[in-house]
This record gives C-alpha cells, sequence and structure tokens, in this order.
C-alpha cells in the first residue's frame, strides 16, 4: 500500500494567517500540520508517499518536507496547477501508484486512531473504496452519508443543508485502482471542482464502498476554530503517534 497527503487549496478560511505559507505548514503541536498524517503512515510502516500541492506553495511544502527522510518516508511531489478539488488531486496519483491500494489523508486531518486495523479490514473486503466516518455536531459542513435501515451506507452528499446523519467522511479514505476510473468520469460540481464526496456516493450507490466509524478524537484543523482545537487536542502528546 502507497500513501497520499493532500495539501493543497487556497486556505482562504484561515486567512491571514495563509497569507504567509501553505495552511499544512501551520503549526499544530509542535510540528507543522502536515508532519501528522505523514506520521501516520510512517507508523504503519508505508513509506513510499506522494504529496500533492498547489503551484503558489510547493517550494514551501519541499523545503519544509525535503525527501521525507526525516519523518521516515520517501516522499514524491505532485503539482495541482489549480484549485480543482480532491478528486481532481487525487488523480495525480494515478501514474504514480501503479497497482498499488493507496491510502489517502487530506493534510489538515488531525486524530488519534491508528491506520493499522483500518488497513487490515480493508484487505480483507472486496470493495474498490472504503472511507472513515466520524460523528459530528456539524455535518452540514462535510460530506454526510446516509445509511440504509442495516446501517450500510448507501450514499452520500457534499455539506447538505438538511443533513441525513451526523457521520461525516473524515479525510481518510482507502481505494483500489478502480477509484481512478470513477475520478475520471466525474464533472465538475457548482463550485466548479472534482468533489471526492460524489467520487464516494458513486461506489456507495453501486456497493462498492466500506465505511469505518473512527472511535478516537479528530479535527480537521482546516477553519481558525478547529486548528485551535486541534492544538488543545495535542496538547502533550508531542511526536507521538
Amino acid at each position: 500500500m502507497r500513501g497520499v497527503v493532500l495539501a493543497g487549496g487556497s486556505g482562504s478560511r484561515l486567512l491571514p494567517l495563509t497569507r504567509v505559507t501553505n495552511k499544512h505548514l501551520l503549526p499544530v503541536g509542535k510540528e507543522p500540520m502536515i508532519f501528522h498524517p505523514i506520521r501516520k503512515l510512517a507508523a504503519v510502516g508505508i513509506t513510499e508517499v506522494l504529496v500533492v500541492t498547489g503551484v503558489e506553495h510547493m517550494g514551501h511544502i519541499v523545503g519544509t518536507l525535503r525527501s521525507g527522510r526525516d519523518l521516515g518516508v520517501d516522499i514524491t511531489y505532485r503539482v495541482q496547477e489549480e484549485a480543482g478539488g480532491i478528486a481532481q488531486a487525487l488523480l495525480q496519483a494515478e501514474s504514480w501508484c501503479m497497482t498499488s491500494p493507496l491510502i489517502v489523508l487530506l493534510g489538515d486531518n488531525i486524530f488519534e486512531d491508528s491506520l493499522a486495523p483500518l488497513i487490515e479490514e480493508f484487505d480483507y473486503c472486496p470493495h474498490i473504496g472504503c472511507v472513515v466516518l466520524k460523528n459530528v455536531p456539524d455535518p452540514e459542513r462535510f460530506g454526510v452519508a446516509a445509511f440504509d435501515a442495516d446501517g450500510t451506507v448507501i450514499g452520500l452528499v457534499e455539506k447538505p443543508k438538511d443533513p441525513p446523519s451526523s457521520s461525516i467522511a473524515t479525510g481518510i479514505y482507502l481505494y483500489r485502482h478502480g477509484i481512478f476510473k470513477v475520478l475520471h468520469d466525474l464533472v465538475p460540481s457548482g463550485r466548479g471542482e472534482l468533489e471526492i464526496t460524489e467520487a464516494n456516493d458513486v461506489l456507495a450507490r453501486r456497493g462498492d464502498l466500506h465505511a469505518v466509524h473512527m472511535t478516537g478524537w479528530w479535527s480537521d484543523a482546516g477553519t481558525h476554530a478547529t486548528l485551535r482545537e486541534a492544538n488543545r487536542l495535542l496538547e502533550g502528546v508531542g511526536c507521538a503517534f
């Protein structure tokens, strides 16, 4: 399995901090935010890591992470030339991953759980994709899961005004190579982006999406409030993963 860390986007919700640098380089705990997902990958033995970011901050990202050796990984970089959404960013991994399965982490996700049980479970399921869900008090900010009477995910909807549940898709995804056919078939949303929620919805509706509920704490660190929360959660944790 290979790892992909997505670190693009304009970071507009974190202005004026993101006038200085990419949001994923802002400190969370004792390290830049992006160190946390990379350390999670290294902790389970995933050493081949692709980092995707935008043109304007590539120099800062490369200057901070370098080869990845200090974090125990070997980093390859790809540029997302415009803000085209998470799904478009993930397409940058198609040739790099060859036929390997992928674990995809959004670079602003800070979480407690180990990735090991998730990867082991995915190894034994036949689905193309897997999403990690978390119950939150404000699901309308995220991609929200809809369930049938048996508790199976049957769809996902992006930032709904009337959420079908309180379970949101965190920025942790596992995919087999078939995901790229789904991504290529997407059309831009009203925001002009290729939405990862739509890709996961396609998989869910055809019964090809597995779902796992996260048990530990999680924060997306993408707003001033959640950045403060992520720092609070990591207080005293340091670099332990």
